[in-house]
């Protein structure tokens, strides 16, 4: 486990439930044409990796597919069995899955690549797990940031806080471009056929108090940032957040956030 993994271990660890009334919602925009991307359908033994509550397990159960999710904190395993009872839930993380080599028709990650210290060694992995034909479908947040993915970082850079030492950042040597050219270029290397990747784009409705929310309680890498500052220094940024929240506030009050993700797909060779 690399330096950056355990401090995604600890950015996670017991923030199931603020995830779920925040951020949960907003990554489960892609799920429809994730999954899509991976032909799940009626029958389809689908692995779903990096679960988080469950929104990509609960979906491909709607199709009728078989469905095996895992996740490597074991409260959002929980939540993701309320939410997919059909689909059999298992604490597991990359680079390492419990699973036979070729035990799967379709995997699926949603997001999950963006918290994993070697994307290329999990990618090897997923394909590892894929039975040859199968088809192989991730998302990752695009970079440079859309507007709405970068407001609570402008709040911090405004508020003159710097990243925390105890927080590493992905090594640059495992890291690859956040483009679609980029994530294609992974998915080809990885050894996968009919290899694509597009930009998918929506606006992200929800309200000052609830986007703030999650940060504000520790959630993922942004929220433990914040949290590292004390209350002083949370309210500070809390403040600047408000204030540049302004410009995506509507009349009617909501908060509507510009985002961008990346779909990428391939198939395992036969």
């Amino acid at each position: 486990m690399t330096p950056f993994d355990e401090s995604e271990r600890r950015a996670w660890a017991g923030n199931a439930s603020a995830y779920e009334a925040g951020f949960g919602r907003l990554c489960a925009h892609p799920v429809p044409r994730l999954l899509d991307a991976a032909r799940v359908g009626e029958g389809v033994r689908v692995l779903d990796v990096g679960t988080g509550a469950g929104s990509v397990a609960a979906a491909a159960g709607v199709r009728g597919a078989v469905v095996t999710a895992v996740d490597a904190e074991p409260d959002m395993a929980r939540r993701a069995r309320r939410a997919a009872p059909g689909a059999r839930v298992q604490i597991a993380a990359l680079p390492q899955l419990p699973y036979r080599t070729s035990q799967f028709d379709a995997v699926v990650g949603n997001f999950v690549l963006n918290h994993v210290g070697r994307p290329r060694a999990a990618l090897d992995e997923l394909r590892r797990v894929a039975r040859p034909g199968g088809w192989i479908a991730l998302t990752i947040w695009a970079a440079p940031a859309a507007p709405g993915q970068a407001l609570l970082g402008r709040a911090v850079q405004a508020a003159g806080v710097q990243r925390p030492a105890e927080l590493p950042p992905l090594a640059p040597e495992d890291d690859f471009p956040r483009t679609v050219d980029g994530l294609a270029g992974m998915l080809r290397g990885a050894g996968l056929t009919d290899a694509g990747c597009r930009a998918l784009s929506w606006d992200h409705r929800t309200t000052p108090e609830e986007w703030w929310s999650g940060p504000a309680a520790g959630v993922a890498t942004i929220g433990r940032i914040v949290c590292s500052q004390g209350p002083a220094g949370i309210e500070r940024i809390r403040r600047h957040f408000t204030a540049l929240a302004a410009e995506f506030v509507t009349p009617d009050g909501a908060l509507v956030l510009p985002h961008t993700a990346l779909l990428g797909y391939g198939r395992v060779p036969a």
